[in-house]
């Protein structure tokens, strides 16, 4: 049995989300409009925050990255998602394929410590914001350096829509399981870590207000990997999630409506200015 790994990796294949031709039509067609809403969105968000002086706030400094974060990971995984949906090509590189997930697990985790932060003052706000980083780039360093030892057999078919990490661990023909270890450690040192940022933002919260209902939290797959609902989890937070936080965390406050407005009128005024020169 021939063994590979990334030093002589030949490509892997995509097998994408369906072979039905109707079906991968319907599909491009919704995560393109998807897509364009995210970056229309994100993009939309930035700017706003950066053009308003009022919106100048820790809050926002907050917003801004999230997303940034959001509009980025969306990127790594969407654009790669329609190729492989409106064309023939399926393959992705090994080194591809690593710095796919190299960069969505560094965003996805980057992003876990931006959520329902309590920021008390500007420097520790961007210590926290380098800290989310850190810890992002940490958690993808260890999945980069732990699927570079990995020597597969056979088989370069991943049964996924991108190259998420228990796809990529159903490959190798050798035992996964110290490398599957590592791995839930860090990304477990990761959620505990996010979900003890996000529980102290809730005891302040509840400090002053006495009954708050909240269901929020992650769990870890189960062992055994089911491929349908391993996707449509996927699809969900890598595809939709980011299109729905602007809406969720930012365009429906009133300071960024009125934001909003005030950049528009502000442009307007501008430009009958240049036009009446």
């Amino acid at each position: 049995m021939n063994k590979w790994n990334y030093t002589n990796e030949p490509d892997f294949i995509l097998m994408g989300l369906t072979d039905s031709k109707e079906v991968q039509l319907a599909l491009s067609v919704l995560f393109l409009l998807i897509y364009l809403v995210t970056v229309l969105g994100n993009t939309g968000m930035i700017l706003i925050i950066r053009l308003d002086a009022q919106l100048h706030t820790l809050m926002f400094f907050f917003l801004t990255h999230l997303s940034f974060l959001d509009l980025s990971y969306s990127t790594v995984i969407t654009p790669k998602t329609l190729e492989t949906l409106l064309t023939s090509n399926k393959n992705i590189s090994f080194t591809g394929c690593l710095i796919q997930k190299y960069a969505f697990v560094l965003l996805a985790a980057a992003e876990c410590f931006l959520l329902y932060l309590v920021i008390m003052s500007t420097r520790l706000c961007h210590v926290l914001l380098t800290g989310s980083y850190m810890l992002g780039a940490m958690d993808s360093t260890v999945n980069l350096l732990c699927m570079r030892t990995l020597h597969f057999c056979s088989s370069n078919i991943i049964p996924h829509f991108f190259c998420d990490t228990s796809a990529i661990l159903a490959l190798p023909c050798s035992d996964t399981y110290n490398i599957q270890f590592i791995i839930f450690i860090f990304a477990g040192f990761t959620l505990v870590v996010s979900l003890i940022t996000i529980s102290s933002s809730y005891v302040s919260i509840l400090s002053t207000i006495l009954k708050i209902k909240s269901t929020s939290g992650k769990q870890k797959p189960n062992k055994s990997y089911s491929l349908g609902k391993d996707q449509g989890a996927s699809i969900l937070y890598t595809i939709v999630i980011p299109m729905l936080n602007p809406l969720i965390y930012s365009l429906r406050n009133k300071e960024v409506k009125s934001a909003f407005i005030r950049v528009v009128k502000k442009r307007e005024v501008s430009l009958v200015m240049v036009l009446s020169i």
